[in-house]
């Protein structure tokens, strides 16, 4: 085996040129009607290891493409599309303006296409019902060929799907039952567009799921005692001061940033990719509050491109305060309060500060030599970084915090950037705040969904009452 340069790959206009490179990817050496049986994930010797690549960089052999599919409608056809790869790009350009929904599907395509042409031997346009079944069979338990851990899509150890832990890719019935109708939904669509004659997946059952009791994890909501001591900390550790160049100051800066993504999901009850794209210029002060009591609060477009108004405490806008006066400190944003007197495109409320010194983090946040910015076009966090950020701090708190007990830490470990969330719902709905209320704030679309937390606080309160009655009969006895 040798080590491919896909780390210090040299630029061409900003792209790596191992990036902008076709990969053909050819049929494995031996090909059988349900595919090469999983091996283990560990040992491949080179003759085993497969070509693979993401769809961007896909290239496929003209018998495989295909342009004469055996499904192939003989009808005009809506889409201009060549080819199969044509064909899932079309598909996928429909969602060019939902990154998150882009991103899954995306997924689930080229994951089936590899599989088609590399393991089948097939065109996607040849596949018939024993494919499709032979696929859901493939899900349960990947080929180990197709599994490795997360590398960049441009690497060529990047792997359609990524490893545990314990170095298996096994999905879950969910994910399973997920990817079917993902592409069920997408041959659905060919057939309307007269790109292909029928939808073979039609015919095929969706992966049996087990219907849970309660689908949200409720329970990773931090505990009212404990959400105290985490926000106790996060000012402390944001009070760090020091010289500009010294590790405290840096410190201080991070902590800052992290306790105003914190306060604002968990105070707000944001989820994290609304958390990541809330900007300043929808956040402004409401004609309800008043001088005693001011309210600000924050338009965001949430899931199902819904747009929702939620409250801002005043907790969650000093700490935004604090990360824009870092921001504007380092010549990366304008003033908080002057932001939305200047002008209306005045960047995310949350930004790193921060910049890891890769040529993707470059890409994303410098748009001039020497690291010049201009207002207005700041890059804030991803969805998927501020998740990251969070969990780092977490990990950080449990093991750093000192007032934290055996529970509280394994409590606290347990959480994730969607736990404010419900960390916010719960303890709203145990201060008596109207079930109607959190749902509007959540941007709950049933308020059936809502009322888990109300079922889940009236179990709190049984079991802790509980453990009351049990204390008081165990000191009786012991009389």
């Amino acid at each position: 085996m040798t080590v491919e340069a896909d780390v210090d790959s040299v630029e061409q206009a900003g792209v790596p040129l191992v990036a902008a490179e076709l990969v053909e990817v050819r049929p494995a050496t031996k090909v059988t009607e349900s595919g090469p049986s999983s091996g283990s994930s560990g040992g491949l010797s080179s003759e085993n290891r497969l070509t693979l690549a993401p769809l961007e960089r896909l290239a496929v052999p003209y018998a495989l493409s295909d342009a004469r599919g055996e499904n192939r409608s003989a009808a005009f056809c809506y889409i201009h599309a060549n080819h199969d790869l044509d064909a899932v790009r079309a598909y996928l350009n429909r969602y060019r303006d939902q990154p998150k929904t882009l991103r899954a599907y995306t997924k689930e395509l080229e994951r089936f296409l590899l599989w088609a042409v590399v393991l089948r031997g097939k065109a996607l346009s040849d596949l018939r019902i024993d494919d499709c079944e032979a696929y859901k069979d493939f899900l349960k338990n990947p080929d180990a060929r197709f599994v490795g851990e997360r590398f960049a899509r441009h690497s060529p150890r990047w792997r359609p799907f990524a490893s545990t832990a314990s170095g298996s890719a096994e999905l879950s019935p969910d994910s399973q039952r997920y990817a079917v109708r993902a592409l069920r939904s997408a041959f659905a669509w060919w057939v309307d567009v007269r790109y292909l004659a029928g939808n073979p997946w039609k015919a095929v059952n969706d992966p049996v799921v087990i219907k849970r009791e309660r689908a949200i994890k409720i329970e990773r909501a931090l505990p009212a005692e404990l959400w105290r001591k985490v926000r106790g900390e996060l000012d402390a550790r944001s009070a760090e001061a020091g010289g500009v160049q010294s590790r405290e100051s840096a410190s201080g800066v991070q902590w800052r940033a992290v306790r105003a993504a914190i306060l604002l999901m968990g105070d707000s009850g944001l989820r994290r990719e609304e958390a990541a794209s809330a900007r300043r210029e929808h956040l402004r002060p409401s004609s309800y509050g008043t001088l005693e009591r001011p309210v600000w609060e924050l338009t965001i477009v949430g899931k199902g491109q819904r747009e929702r108004t939620v409250p801002v405490s005043a907790a969650t806008l000093a700490a935004l305060r604090a990360h824009w006066a870092d921001r504007a400190k380092d010549g990366w944003a304008q003033d908080f309060d002057g932001a939305a007197e200047e002008g209306t495109q005045s960047g995310p409320l949350l930004a790193p500060i921060i910049i890891p010194w890769t040529q993707a983090s470059r890409r994303r946040h410098r748009t001039g030599q020497g690291g010049d910015r201009q207002y207005g076009n700041e890059a804030g966090y991803t969805a998927d970084g501020l998740n990251r950020l969070i969990s780092r701090t977490v990990t950080e708190l449990v093991e750093t915090m000192d007032n934290l007990s055996l529970d509280e830490r394994r409590q606290l470990g347990q959480a994730n950037a969607h736990a404010l969330r419900h960390t916010f719902a719960s303890h709203s709905v145990a201060d008596d705040v109207p079930v109607d209320v959190v749902q509007k704030v959540l941007g709950h679309a049933s308020l059936q969904t809502t009322t888990l937390y109300v079922h889940a606080e009236k179990q709190r309160v049984v079991e802790e009452v509980a453990r009351y009655y049990a204390g008081v009969a165990a000191h009786k006895t012991g009389q």
